[in-house]
């Protein structure tokens, strides 16, 4: 089914997603620099910049930057008068993505710190209006958890690679990837502070899913 998944993916992106050279030469040198092949597909970061601009966006914070495709998309949706602060532990990261961000002329909207993202978050100042929570997932609940500390009500988390190819309903699961959404799922079912729900995908890059939960 992966190769049907991805044809409906790339269906989808050449039909309304609109893409344009600066995302796409994003995609092309982040997999030159060596980079993982891990951002997300068009149609993703088409729906990020979806919720961001209906939620009215004006500040983000995104936590994993990686070549900085998403960082574009977000940047996007609260240009010209938003900010988008995008968390990146690796320096090599952050300079392949501050290259790409700058091409999509959003030198002056995103604004990479460079660090461990729960050091880094420690720093910052909320409220912010939009997260989109896409890093290391053993530790996931801790960002999910800081994300609440620098949100208000309405704010919106996004939450990104949660279903792990269904191993998520694998309670006897030994990787901590696994480990660490379900803690997430557990933290979320407690947190009286928000409203949430997980969905399914499909796509190019197999079979996932991703978290959207509202700060009541």
């Amino acid at each position: 089914m992966n190769e049907q998944w991805t044809l409906v993916d790339d269906y989808i992106a050449d039909s309304i997603v609109a893409s344009d050279d600066a995302l796409e030469r994003a995609l092309e040198d982040s997999e030159k620099a060596g980079l993982p092949s891990i951002s997300v597909t068009p149609a993703q970061g088409k729906l990020l910049f979806l919720l961001a601009r209906m939620r009215g966006a004006k500040n983000i914070l995104e936590i994993g930057t990686l070549g900085g495709y998403s960082s574009i998309w977000l940047g996007r949706a609260v240009a010209p008068d938003g900010r988008v602060i995008t968390l990146e532990i690796d320096p090599h990261h952050a300079n392949v993505a501050r290259k790409n961000i700058d091409r999509a002329g959003l030198r002056a909207v995103v604004d990479i710190r460079i660090g461990r993202a729960l050091d880094t978050i420690k720093t910052l100042s909320g409220p912010f209006d939009f997260f989109f929570i896409d890093a290391d997932k053993p530790v996931i609940p801790e960002y999910f958890r800081a994300a609440l500390q620098l949100s208000r009500s309405g704010s919106v988390i996004v939450v990104d690679n949660v279903v792990r190819k269904g191993e998520l309903a694998n309670a006897k699961s030994e990787d901590e990837n696994v480990r660490g959404v379900r803690r997430l799922h557990d933290l979320i079912a407690k947190e009286k502070r928000v409203s949430a729900t997980t969905v399914q995908t499909v796509g190019s890059k197999g079979y996932d899913g991703f978290t959207l939960a509202l700060v009541i």
